[in-house]
């Protein structure tokens, strides 16, 4: 039922960013519309105060969005599973020392590291990409590196080896099967936290440039006229807050399915 109802509000989102690839009202530069204007025919939503079409920003936001999160977790994990990995399987020593890389930069907060990755980098969508996963793919290593270990130390590993089977075998026929649920679950968590940290750097004014429309920026800019044009806070806001709740409703359903036990339970 989470998989489902996560996977729906994904979906939606998806939907509207596919459409919003050849279709959009208006043009995302376009501001021939007035300033401030209710919703009407003309407008679905309104317009900003610079005549911008909301619903035609939404569209595009949700294109943003989506590119960041699933951007976002694709670099993490393409970063996190190998040197979670290279962690599990190192020698006492370089476990060590790769365990403490990594707690430093898990100490770090995220949108502050990805910050200090944009300060360097003009502000895109795919700086706000790749910052956003270098920063969570700390995170990505760890538990990996904790998945692996708890894995090696199983008893059909030492049989596995006994028998002659090569560590890449271990690893592709052992290691990696046991381990891709519980990251599959991560990954999903990421999503959403991958979606807030992009509308966060956005809203800082960190994110992708006009007229690329993302939710944060459009928050940014319609906190001044709040009370002249609430949809334009509130829409916004309450599709960020969909996409993250679809993508934690999805990593609790992946973790049913993973878990049989949690599943008989509920």
């Amino acid at each position: 039922m989470r998989l489902s109802a996560g996977c729906a509000l994904i979906a939606v989102v998806a939907v509207t960013a596919l459409v919003s690839l050849f279709w959009t009202p208006y043009a995302p530069g376009d501001t021939t519309g007035g300033r401030l204007e209710p919703p009407g025919a003309a407008h679905w939503l309104g317009t900003d105060r610079l005549g911008h079409d909301l619903f035609t920003q939404l569209m595009i936001g949700a294109r943003i969005a989506l590119a960041a999160g699933l951007g976002a977790v694709v670099v993490g994990g393409a970063l996190g599973v190998p040197a979670g990995l290279l962690a599990g399987f190192a020698v006492r020593w370089l476990d060590d020392v790769l365990a403490v890389l990594l707690d430093i930069l898990i100490a770090v907060p995220t949108l502050l590291l990805a910050m200090l990755v944009l300060a360097v980098r003009q502000a895109s969508l795919l700086s706000a990409v790749v910052a956003i996963g270098l920063a969570m793919s700390a995170v990505i290593a760890r538990l990996t590196r904790v998945l692996v270990k708890r894995v090696l130390a199983q008893d059909y590993i030492t049989a596995a080896r006994t028998s002659g089977t090569s560590w890449l075998g271990i690893v592709t026929g052992h290691v990696l099967p046991n381990i891709w649920p519980t990251l599959a679950v991560n990954l999903a968590l990421n999503l959403g936290l991958a979606v807030l940290t992009e509308a966060g750097l956005s809203y800082l004014g960190l994110g992708p440039p006009p007229p690329n429309s993302s939710w944060g920026r459009m928050l940014r800019e319609a906190q001044s006229t709040v009370f002249a044009s609430p949809f334009a806070v509130v829409a916004p806001g309450v599709l960020l807050v969909a996409l993250v709740i679809g993508a934690n409703l999805a990593a609790d359903g992946l973790r049913d399915v993973a878990d049989p036990t949690l599943r008989r339970r509920a």
